[in-house]
């Protein structure tokens, strides 16, 4: 085994039982040897524990086990930043115990980063993965456009403004890799997204890279992206509360880009146009769900305006 690890994996877990024993086998199955796995257990009740724990007694000297203070659950954010904080590698990949990578996720990865030493992050595209059970043929697996040229380099903060306006597909955190200085510049992951608010984790931690590196997007494959009901995803929105979650992401985004002192002005047209499209009128009663008719009828305001006023009037209409 290598002594040295040239990337940490931080594969946080909450009672993946069913899948992380898969995850952990894509990563010993990597092309790219130089490696540690740094298992982050978030307060799991079922079997997941004990399976993290057996591979980490097999491999000792590249998995490691690691769990909050008593056994507790503090979300995801929490719990990458104590794999993050305890890791060696040059580079940190991060990766959900209901995905797989692919074999040479890392091998193609690390040549990127070496290759573009001005570059902080790359990251690749997902298959969306509905079949994994063999049972559910309404839905195809299929990779969504990826809405840039293979491998190009997204210059501050371009990225998070591509995000934010649904011109790219938003990065599965299991498809990154990131360099740590980079993660340490801008303290991690934001802690205070956790229960529902969980579903924007990534995109606020996005948010903080975006206005410090460039980083590499490619058309590359890398990972399955596992659908399950029990995803982050599908319960906040069988609970009804995705617009909620977004509106506590982009206020905290707003809060973050004036803390900054970010000064540019498409993204903040962007940023000014996503909360105008959740922003409740006060004459409507504020309900949870956002009303669909609502939600739909200013997207059709914004593609109007777009189309029929001159971009200075637009421009400046979004600019404040």
């Amino acid at each position: 085994m290598p002594s040295i690890s040239r990337v940490s994996v931080v594969l946080i877990f909450l009672n993946e039982e069913r899948f992380l024993a898969d995850a952990i086998d894509s990563v010993v199955a990597q092309t790219f040897k130089e490696w540690e796995l740094l298992l982050v257990d978030d307060g799991s009740t079922d079997r997941s524990s004990s399976i993290a724990q057996s591979y980490a007694d097999r491999w000792p000297n590249q998995i490691r086990y690691l769990e909050h203070s008593g056994h507790g659950n503090r979300g995801m954010s929490a719990s990458r930043n104590a794999g993050a904080w305890n890791a060696h590698g040059q580079y940190l990949a991060f990766m959900d115990a209901d995905d797989i990578w692919l074999p040479n996720k890392l091998m193609e990865q690390v040549a990127m980063l070496e290759a573009n030493p001005e570059v902080g992050m790359v990251f690749g595209q997902a298959v969306y993965w509905y079949s994994w059970n063999g049972l559910d043929g309404s839905r195809p697996d299929y990779i969504p456009p990826s809405g840039f040229d293979s491998d190009t380099i997204i210059r501050p903060p371009e990225f998070i403004r591509m995000c934010l306006s649904g011109s790219i597909a938003v990065p599965c955190p299991s498809s990154i890799i990131i360099r740590r200085p980079v993660l340490e510049e801008v303290a991690g992951f934001e802690e205070q997204f956790r229960g529902i608010h969980s579903v924007y984790e990534d995109q606020a931690f996005y948010g903080k890279i975006a206005l410090v590196t460039p980083v590499i997007a490619s058309n590359d494959c890398w990972i399955y992206y596992r659908l399950h009901p029990d995803a982050s995803t599908a319960v906040s929105k069988r609970a009804g509360r995705l617009w909620v979650t977004r509106d506590f992401y982009l206020r905290w985004l707003t809060d973050y880009f004036q803390e900054k002192g970010v000064s540019d002005s498409e993204l903040w047209k962007t940023l000014h146009r996503e909360l105008w499209k959740i922003y409740q009128p006060w004459w409507l009663p504020q309900v949870d769900p956002f009303p669909a008719w609502l939600r739909w009828g200013k997207k059709w305001v914004l593609r109007f305006q777009d189309r029929l006023l001159p971009r200075a009037v637009i421009d400046r209409i979004w600019a404040k």
